[in-house]
């Protein structure tokens, strides 16, 4: 696991629809007066340099954020998602992209408080600086995001977002992922929990999102549903290997989400799509 670095991928179409689908839940948050939590498990360094080498070893934001970037036709709330990333930037050309921890930071109020766990020393030391003016609302622990759900929910204010997007390099991380759910789910059933899924040719990563599914409709407590929201833009190789896509399954989704995503995902995949079977697929349950 600390082989992985997001500064590899930053960016992508896989991290369009992850941040697109995290900043709406957040703004859908932050429209109720009171305070929320938000959780991210595997958090990254909260900001990348696109001109890194790390990025341009595969430019992979140029099948994602750079698609977007000079457009004039978008959608609302993948309008609302490149502001944020032009907000990163400050207002100048593209050259760095906001992770997780920095969407977050950009929407989230002072007293709305962000708990970041990060294994890769290097990158946790990253975003602990970044996230240092948060103050007593901002927390970076070099400490394993899966392990630590169990200290964190359910928050003080009773309003919480869990962000769980693993790397995935481990077969582990999905069995890891599903148990993590169950375990979120039964200390805080109302809370927002958002998963990426990476879209590979696999059995775990097929089955996957079923599962989450599966597991909030037989959570113990109240839930409010979920979906599951795929887009897929490109193929495996002749060997099966590569992202095709990716999947956020979000569960206890706020009202609205799955009207947005049903605007948004058949844009993305005509602009974000490279090939002739690039689709999307909205399950709400």
């Amino acid at each position: 696991m600390l082989a992985y670095r997001h500064a590899f991928h930053a960016g992508n179409h896989a991290d369009v629809l992850k941040h697109l689908v995290f900043a709406e839940v957040l703004r859908h948050m932050a429209a109720k007066d009171k305070p929320f939590t938000v959780v991210d498990t595997h958090a990254g360094a909260g900001g990348y340099s696109l001109e890194s080498r790390y990025a341009q070893k595969n430019a992979e934001a140029a099948t994602g954020i750079e698609r977007l970037w000079t457009r004039d036709d978008l959608p609302p709330a993948l309008a609302r998602y490149v502001a944020l990333v032009r907000e990163f930037n400050g207002g100048g050309p593209l050259e760095q992209y906001p992770g997780s921890p920095a969407i977050a930071h950009l929407q989230l109020r002072p007293t709305d408080p962000l708990h970041c766990f990060e294994l890769h020393p290097t990158d946790e030391r990253i975003l602990r600086a970044y996230l240092g003016a948060r103050g007593p609302h901002g927390k970076v622990a070099h400490s394993d995001g899966f392990a630590a759900l169990a200290h964190e929910l359910p928050p003080p204010s009773r309003r919480g977002v869990v962000l769980i997007d693993p790397p995935y390099e481990l077969k582990a991380d999905y069995a890891r992922t599903l148990a993590a759910v169950r375990e979120a789910l039964t200390r805080f059933a109302t809370g927002v929990v958002l998963v990426w899924v990476p879209q590979l040719a696999t059995v775990d990563s097929r089955e996957l999102p079923r599962r989450l599914l599966n597991a909030a409709a037989s959570a113990t407590g109240a839930t409010k549903g979920a979906l599951h929201a795929r887009l897929t833009v490109t193929e495996t190789d002749a060997r099966g290997f590569g992202l095709a896509g990716s999947s956020m399954v979000v569960i206890n989704p706020p009202h609205g989400l799955a009207d947005t995503l049903r605007e948004v995902l058949p844009y993305l995949v005509k602009v974000l799509g490279q090939f002739a079977g690039a689709s999307h697929l909205l399950d709400v349950k």
